[in-house]
């Protein structure tokens, strides 16, 4: 927090960007890197993408899979400020006890909401390949649902399957729709400088 002569001071902080997948997530994330790397901020980007294959090596993809891995997700992050780095974290986790249990724990937290309508997170999924994240995701959750038909290593699809969780108090919300990549990277960046400034966080 700021002294009695209102300078920052070095605090180690956690901000949580989330939001359906496709949604814009990790572009931003990556974009917030990017940025506070240049402006001297010592910051890791822990990714739930990459983190969930080294949590759970041989998925079911059941919900107390998904439970068990954001908890180890919150207890990285924490070793890392532990450490005396700042963390930012790029995961869906759609249940909100899995973002409030890292609030929680974590003095200077901040959430990010990437709100986007579902048909627009189609739309931005469609055409993307196999990498990390299965590829088609929602148009075989839509078919899954309409058909029955299984598809391997598919599980509940968040925005078809499950609903996102809000926290209508989250400390940064954007509407994506309509917007760039780059104009809703703006919006965030103002807000989390605000955040900043109120908890004289450095």
């Amino acid at each position: 927090m700021s002294n009695s002569k209102g300078i920052c001071v070095n605090k180690n902080w956690a901000i949580w960007i989330t939001g359906l997948p496709a949604c814009g997530k990790s572009t931003i994330a990556r974009k917030l890197y990017a940025q506070l790397c240049s402006e001297g901020v010592k910051v890791v980007l822990l990714s739930m993408d990459e983190r969930r294959k080294i949590y759970i090596p041989n998925p079911e993809y059941t919900c107390d899979e998904r439970q068990r891995a954001y908890n180890l997700f919150v207890e990285d992050a924490i070793s890392i400020m532990q450490s005396g780095r700042c963390v930012i974290l790029d995961g869906s986790a759609h249940e909100l006890c899995w973002r409030n249990n890292a609030r929680e724990k974590i003095e200077f937290f901040a959430e990010v909401y990437l709100r986007c309508p579902v048909n627009m997170a189609m739309k931005r999924e469609i055409g993307r390949q196999q990498g990390l994240v299965m590829a088609g995701l929602y148009e075989k959750a839509l078919e899954r649902q309409c058909t029955g038909k299984e598809f391997k290593n598919l599980g509940e699809v968040i925005g078809v399957d499950v609903k996102f969780q809000e926290d209508n108090n989250a400390e940064c919300i954007v509407d994506t729709a309509g917007k760039t990549p780059d104009e809703t990277f703006e919006e965030v960046q103002d807000c989390l400088q605000k955040w900043r400034r109120m908890n004289g966080i450095c």
